[in-house]
């Protein structure tokens, strides 16, 4: 069984979300390698989007079919596959 690590964008996230409580919804869906909220570097808040990588491949298609769309801390999140710049 091919299980490729998947890196998803979280996009729309209130600016008020800390990198821990996103690494904690996340892993609700399985486990969780690394989560890096974007932070502004002359505001030093959070730019209201992060990345985040699953090493497993299915718990992370199924993070994104459940949390696309969903409202976290009072805003709907966006939760894509991230596009490399490769």
């Amino acid at each position: 069984c091919d299980r490729r690590q998947r890196q998803m964008c979280i996009r729309d996230s209130s600016y008020n979300v800390k990198e821990s409580d996103l690494h904690q919804v996340m892993q609700d869906y399985g486990t969780v390698e690394s989560t890096k909220l974007i932070i502004d570097r002359e505001t030093r808040r959070s730019k209201g989007f992060a990345f985040v990588v699953m090493p497993n491949d299915e718990e992370a298609r199924n993070a994104i079919r459940e949390l696309n769309g969903a409202e976290y801390a009072g805003r709907q999140m966006i939760v894509k596959e991230a596009i490399s710049r490769n």
